[in-house]
C-alpha cells in the first residue's frame, strides 16, 4: 500500500488526477493506493457480486459493483465490492448510469489483503456508515472470518455456520462457511 503527502492537494484536485491500477483513494488529505488484487481476493469478489446481481438485478432492488469509486464527505474510496439500492444509482437519458457516484453506498464491503492495515480497512466502512451506508462487512480469508458494521451497533464477528446479515429486501442467506467454500475450486 503506497502512501502520498502531496502539500494541500484538495478532492477535486485529486479526482482530477490520471487514475491509477490499482486504484488510489484520498482519504484525509492522503493519497493511498490500494494493493494489487491477488487471486483469493478476486475470487471472492467475482463471487459476491455474481451472488448479489443474481438475486437482485432483474427485480431491480440493488446491483452490486466491483471496485467502484465513490467520493462522499471529503473523501474518494474504492471499496472492493459497492452494493447500490437500485433507487441510488442515476441513469443517463439512456437508461445508462453516471460514472461518478457521490453518496456513501448502501453496502461496502472489503476484503482483506496480508498487505492492508485492518484499521485503516475498517476506518473507511466506519467512513461510509457515519455518511448513510446501511451495512459494511470486512472479510479476511486468512482469518476465515466476516465483521459486519451497522449503523449505532457494536460490530458482530460472523463465522463457521454464522448466518451473516445482508440488506434488508436483498434475499440471499449465506453463512460464513459458504462465502469461504467459494474458494475451493474445482472439486
Amino acid at each position: 500500500m503506497t502512501v502520498a503527502k502531496p502539500s494541500s492537494l484538495t478532492l477535486d484536485e485529486f479526482l482530477q488526477l490520471p487514475q491509477t491500477k490499482p486504484a488510489s483513494e484520498y482519504i484525509d488529505g492522503e493519497i493511498i493506493q490500494k494493493p494489487m488484487p491477488k487471486t483469493r481476493h478476486s475470487r471472492l469478489q467475482a463471487k459476491l457480486i455474481t451472488g448479489v446481481n443474481e438475486v437482485t438485478e432483474a427485480k431491480q432492488i440493488a446491483y452490486a459493483f466491483p471496485e467502484l469509486r465513490c467520493s462522499f464527505a471529503g473523501r474518494s474510496i474504492v471499496p472492493d465490492v459497492v452494493i447500490l439500492r437500485w433507487e441510488h444509482i442515476n441513469f443517463d437519458e439512456d437508461g445508462e448510469p453516471v460514472d461518478d457516484m457521490l453518496i456513501a453506498p448502501d453496502w461496502t464491503i472489503e476484503i482483506l489483503s496480508p498487505e492492508q492495515s485492518p484499521n485503516r480497512v475498517t476506518d473507511k466502512i466506519l467512513h461510509c456508515l457515519k455518511h448513510g451506508c446501511q451495512l459494511g462487512w470486512l472479510i479476511d480469508p486468512s482469518d476465515r472470518s466476516i465483521l459486519i458494521f451497522q449503523p449505532q451497533q457494536q460490530p458482530e464477528i460472523r463465522r463457521g455456520t454464522d448466518e451473516l446479515i445482508v440488506l434488508p429486501g436483498i434475499e440471499l442467506q449465506l453463512t460464513a462457511a459458504q462465502v469461504f467454500g467459494w474458494l475451493k475450486m474445482g472439486s
